[in-house]
């Protein structure tokens, strides 16, 4: 099959996509690109049956899978102690800071933290390749000079989701996956090299709905260990369960990976996203600003405590969701509180089972670990604690009431400024960007813009005052415009975006569909 690599023209870019490379990823696309569309339809169509009301459930075609007893396969001695694990885009500064920040494991965001600049997706590729030959450096424009310390924290990559594609690589006239070309040059090029240094090719799955969607990953997974000459089971994987209909599949999820997995994750954001997303006909659903949606509101409670159990029923890890705070050298009164917020957050996860949480920046890792230290003692998980005393139901994870919960002009103020300026920012190149003391990513842009959505689809009130319209959205934009407009030189494309997915009528399943073609057609 014919591949043209079509992006503009990368330093180094012949050394990563080489005739070699280029011929893996065109097997790859060969191999599973039909299945990757057939899964995106399955996708489209069970999103079609809620949307006339179906209710999602608890499968009856897998209960054999949820009553039968089996654990997920071995565990890398390299992922057994996750306790803190930090975030983050492929740019050399933050590889090399997240490497050494004292986490346990460091996630090299190709997904929601990077805006899909070829540049970025090339040169995140090369950026990963030298740290792992442990000749990754970087010297800012102020002179300040980086370089990776002899104890690094273990590396899992986090591709592109399936709904997404990479434009700038054709293979016979198509698209290929985002995923399967993030997945495979980062594999094709360091698989063997990781083994060889006693770790391994790990990844962080995104945006998976349903069992199907993580077999597809298993069979890629399968292949690519036979195709490069891996040992089966090599490629290991964490799933994120950050849509509404993975929570009810998480033992599934775990099944079709089974002798790949090696635990889940609890999302925020998306999580939230994706129940606006699935049930938008409902007026009523998250009937608060996103800000007060806590991960301590019953269903968000039901969803994590479930996570925990199914993991450690079946000898996996239970990772803890996202501290996203930035700490300030000039603000410490700002610190003290945000920081005890982090510590009580991590409190709860710690006693809830959780065997380790992610933080977005370097300063946080202390907090977290603290947290963990205290919680794990002597060991390196908590999957002895079983949470039998655990039990969810349906109604407990669609009961998406929020106590106490309002919308206000405030949150509405937030998340048009939350949503615009992490667009211009994006365009720029950037995806993941300080706002507001608060590390944000495509996830708190989606649910920010889609809060829009839903509230003036509905005529939602604010602060209990007359319905929301255009036109009050559209007051509150230029408000913010003439407020923070000159700190953005893509605020017009951004402004124009945010309309278009926030505003519109029609629905639109992921902004970044939208901004990435804006994106090609700046030549990036």
């Amino acid at each position: 099959m014919a591949v043209i690599i079509n992006g503009p023209d990368v330093p180094g870019q012949n050394q990563i996509l080489t005739e070699d490379t280029l011929s893996f990823l065109s097997e790859l696309h060969a191999q599973f690109e039909k299945r990757r569309r057939m899964v995106l339809q399955r996708r489209q169509s069970i999103q079609d049956d809620l949307l006339k009301g179906r209710r999602p459930d608890f499968r009856k075609d897998t209960e054999a899978i949820r009553q039968g007893d089996w654990e997920v396969g071995n565990i890398p001695d390299d992922l057994l102690d996750r306790r803190v694990e930090i975030t983050g885009p492929t740019d050399a500064k933050m590889i090399i800071n997240a490497l050494n920040s004292g986490a346990k494991v460091f996630m090299a965001d190709f997904e929601d933290a990077n805006s899909p600049w070829w540049q970025n997706m090339i040169q995140g590729q090369i950026n990963l390749n030298r740290a792992i030959a442990r000749t990754l450096t970087y010297t800012s424009p102020k002179g300040d000079h980086y370089q990776l310390k002899d104890h690094l924290a273990t590396l899992i990559v986090r591709p592109r989701g399936w709904h997404l594609d990479e434009a700038h690589v054709l293979v016979d006239g198509e698209r290929m996956s985002a995923s399967l070309f993030d997945f495979g040059v980062y594999v094709f090029h360091n698989g063997h090299h990781l083994v060889e240094q006693g770790s391994g090719p790990y990844f962080y799955l995104p945006k998976l709905e349903n069992m199907e969607e993580a077999q597809l990953w298993n069979d890629v997974f399968d292949w690519t260990e036979k195709r490069l000459r891996l040992a089966p089971g090599t490629i290991k994987a964490t799933v994120l369960i950050e849509t509404i209909l993975a929570a009810f599949e998480m033992e599934e999820i775990l099944w079709a990976l089974k002798d790949h997995i090696v635990g889940l994750n609890a999302g925020r954001w998306d999580y939230l996203f994706s129940i606006i997303k699935k049930f938008r006909h409902q007026g009523d659903v998250l009937a608060a600003d996103r800000q007060s949606i806590t991960m301590t509101v019953p269903f968000m409670r039901a969803y994590t405590e479930l996570l925990v159990r199914t993991c450690h029923r079946r000898g996996a890890y239970a990772i803890g969701g996202m501290a996203a705070f930035i700490p300030s050298r000039r603000h410490p009164e700002i610190n003290q509180v945000a920081l005890a917020k982090v510590r009580e957050d991590k409190e709860r996860e710690a006693r809830d089972g959780y065997d380790g949480t992610w933080v977005a920046h370097p300063d946080l890792v202390p907090v977290a670990m603290d947290v963990f230290n205290q919680a794990l003692g002597e060991g390196k998980s908590q999957r002895h604690r079983l949470r039998d005393d655990v039990h969810v139901s349906v109604y407990d994870l669609l009961d998406f009431r929020v106590p106490g919960g309002q919308r206000t002009e405030e949150g509405l103020v937030n998340n048009v400024a939350v949503g615009i300026q992490y667009l211009a920012s994006w365009f720029a190149g950037n995806g993941a960007v300080g706002l507001y003391n608060l590390m944000e990513d495509a996830a708190t842009a989606e649910i920010s813009r889609a809060q829009v959505w839903q509230w003036v689809l509905h005529g939602a009130s604010l602060d209990h005052h007359s319905p929301l319209t255009h036109e009050a959205v559209d007051r509150v934009i230029q408000q913010g415009v003439q407020q923070w407009g000159e700190q953005w030189e893509y605020l017009p494309q951004a402004v124009e975006l945010f309309r278009e997915v926030a505003l519109s009528p029609q629905w639109v399943d992921f902004l970044t569909l939208p901004a990435y073609e804006k994106l090609l057609k700046t030549g990036r």
